[in-house]
């Protein structure tokens, strides 16, 4: 059992296993471990003796539950414990059966332990639900916050996953109105997200500032967002889900590491100068990681309505990924640059290539986007001497 004083930086970079999963202890904690899967989720347990049996309790889901959080709710369990109760048990009557993500532990322990389907569960599950659902209560999780979860996985241009989303939460709700957790499922009356359907929508010049403008009208949250969204071309899940730790102002870029993106693969994300001005405008919530939330426990909720107030049109959130990408391309930027900045491993970066062309495109990536973000800046003044920006391709040897 490897032990180690753990860190919020150890925590965050630990790297996954080649297969299975592994628990990293926590010294100084006794029974408080990280455990990691090799699909790149991470979980806080607590190992402990009870009735003569070993017994692991999931506490919560990393980033959802930061370390200070997993050494909190140790504390709690580990009290249990020595007054000779079994945490899960004792604090699971009291707050698990509560949280979505101790709802979803218990009924893939019990009821999908046996499906061959469950690791797939368990990943979808761990990238799409649980970094925004983790720590609320189920009891307040309807309708719209399912369609919201779905929405934004068929908006990042993923409408199959969005399809097992449904029949594998259908299948918790339903779980959980036969053992008395819920009274409702509320995916019972939802229709199934629409089959994949190919998308060439790209906005207009005037639909862009219109969107930029409207978004700063709207303030904090999805004002910011939104801009971001216009000034990166990120996927809207990985600018939604934004933690402050994932932001280094001094190299002026966005990391996210494998776990927190579509392809698994860790992305950097430069920031223009545009979009630091941007972050710098946005408040930090007291006691919370996330950089765009309500609830300071979660990310933003409510992608539909936020869509409606930003233009007329039938475009949608996604659809200013693929405009960012149309933009740098009329700007002269390679192809290879242009999937390096939304992240793209098929393509050019695919198959072969993909195995021993290994360079980062950094700098390309941040030229480009520097690029892109004054362009924008353009339009949205009204400078038409900036409408076309110059970007001068790099050789590459």
């Amino acid at each position: 059992m490897p032990k180690q004083a753990l860190t919020d930086a150890a925590v965050k970079r630990v790297k996954s296993p080649a297969k299975g999963q592994t628990d990293l202890f926590d010294k100084g904690y006794p029974g408080l471990a990280l455990r990691v899967s090799y699909g790149g989720a991470k979980s806080f347990g607590y190992f402990y003796r009870h009735g003569g049996k070993f017994r692991r309790m999931t506490l919560g889901t990393y980033p959802a539950m930061t370390l200070a959080g997993a050494r909190e709710a140790w504390r709690q369990a580990r009290g249990v414990v020595q007054s000779g109760k079994d945490p899960v048990g004792a604090i699971n009557r009291q707050r698990s059966f509560v949280a979505f993500s101790s709802v979803l532990e218990d009924w893939l322990a019990r009821d999908q332990h046996k499906n061959r389907t469950e690791h797939e569960i368990r990943l979808k599950m761990a990238k799409d639900v649980l970094p925004v659902w983790s720590d609320r209560k189920i009891t307040e999780i309807g309708k719209r916050d399912v369609l919201d979860v779905l929405d934004a996985v068929v908006d990042r241009g993923a409408p199959q996953t969005a399809r097992k989303l449904h029949a594998y939460l259908h299948r918790l709700f339903k779980w959980c109105v036969g053992h008395g957790i819920l009274e409702v499922n509320p995916v019972a009356d939802l229709d199934m997200p629409a089959e994949a359907s190919k998308r060439d929508r790209v906005l207009t010049d005037k639909e862009l500032v219109v969107a930029y403008r409207r978004a700063g009208d709207l303030g904090f949250p999805f004002g910011p967002l939104v801009q971001l969204l216009i000034l990166t071309g990120a996927r809207r899940g990985e600018v939604g889900g934004l933690r402050w730790s994932e932001i280094d102002l001094g190299e002026g870029a966005i990391k996210l590491i494998g776990a927190r993106t579509k392809n698994g693969e860790p992305h950097r994300i430069p920031l223009s100068a545009p979009a630091l001005e941007v972050v710098n405008e946005i408040p930090r919530i007291v006691g919370s990681d996330f950089v765009f939330s309500t609830t300071n426990r979660s990310s933003v909720r409510g992608w539909s309505k936020t869509r409606k107030r930003l233009g007329d049109g039938d475009w949608t959130i996604h659809d200013i990924r693929r405009t960012v990408a149309t933009g740098l391309q009329k700007q002269g930027v390679s192809l290879q640059v242009i999937e390096a900045v939304l992240n793209h491993v098929s393509g050019s970066r695919g198959g072969i290539v993909g195995v021993y062309q290994r360079h980062s495109f950094d700098e390309e990536k941040a030229a480009a986007l520097e690029a892109w973000g004054a362009h924008v800046m353009a339009l949205v003044h009204g400078s038409a001497r900036g409408k076309v920006v110059a970007y001068r391709r790099k050789t590459l040897t």
